[in-house]
């Protein structure tokens, strides 16, 4: 049975230096999260490690474990001691030189629900997934949940309207979002608060766009490149939307237990006011399927 509102929890978190210190401290985080009540809760991308993508490096493939394998069993293991859906993100070895970047969602039993590959891979200065991770193939399909029907996305997937838009004509009743962004410390400070606007407007309007609620969570602290530049300060400001685009809860730039609760009634109040989904031009839609209009 559904509850409605829906508690809900986003672990933001920094990198504590390697897989067995980062799931130490989401145990702690994910225990403390059920016991003020949290029924969901989100892990931001990659967890497990730093972010290990600002180099190309073989190396790093050793980073990578099938699912099921050993993280989903303790992830598991998580959601059914503390009776929540748990939402990770792993780094996935399907096949000797085949991996993906996969969100694993948990039901509150500790049986994985379901997953989802992140579908846009980015390939820029200190973002070099392209590397490291084939695009996903399972589509734009929610996972069914004991709360909710959720629509999983991946960090890159949050500036394609197309993602959040297919996620919700398939039934999602939220859009999650584990991420990791931030910027590079040598920017300007008008440009690093132009990036984060841009960031939290583009999930604004898939609230906005798609009437749902999201949830998005992104990792803080500063990690160091391994080419000798100058990093990547991850940035935080995990926050949480209702299906206006107003804000329930945000999150700062420190590690953080973010706590709400999600009225998911409003989605259909909401769409009721603004029918954006019945006053789609399907019809007219072709273009969508081409690289560019020339």
């Amino acid at each position: 049975m559904k509850t409605n509102p829906l508690p809900v929890a986003l672990v933001q978190e920094r990198n504590h230096g390697d897989a067995e210190a980062n799931l130490a401290v989401i145990e702690q985080r994910v225990a403390e999260a059920a016991a003020q009540g949290a029924r969901l809760v989100l892990l931001q991308e990659l967890h497990n490690g730093a972010y290990f993508c600002q180099h190309e490096s073989v190396a790093e493939f050793e980073r990578a474990e099938p699912i099921p394998g050993p993280s989903t069993e303790r992830l598991g293991a998580l959601a059914r001691k503390h009776g929540v859906v748990l939402v990770g993100s792993l780094f996935e070895r399907r096949a000797a030189g085949l991996y993906h970047n996969t969100a694993v969602v948990f039901e509150k039993d500790g049986s994985i629900a379901g997953k989802y590959r992140k579908m846009h891979i980015p390939d820029d200065p200190g973002f070099y997934e392209k590397f490291y991770f084939t695009p996903g193939d399972l589509g734009f399909r929610p996972v069914d949940t004991s709360v909710g029907r959720l629509g999983v996305l991946v960090c890159w997937d949050q500036w394609y309207p197309e993602a959040a838009r297919l996620m919700a004509l398939a039934g999602a009743e939220l859009l999650l979002y584990p991420t990791a962004i931030g910027w590079d410390p040598d920017d300007a400070q008008d440009e690093k608060i132009r990036q984060r606007d841009a960031w939290v407007l583009s999930h604004r309007g898939h609230a906005v766009a798609n009437g749902l609620p999201v949830l998005s969570c992104n990792r803080v602290g500063h990690e160091p490149s391994p080419l000798g530049a100058s990093g990547i300060d991850f940035w935080g400001n995990s926050h949480v939307l209702g299906p206006q685009g107003e804000f329930i809860a945000e999150a700062g730039t420190e590690p953080t237990l973010l706590l709400c609760e999600v009225d998911l009634q409003r989605s259909e109040h909401v769409r009721r006011i603004w029918p954006f989904l019945r006053d789609r031009r399907i019809d007219a839609y072709d273009g969508l399927l081409k690289r560019y209009l020339d």
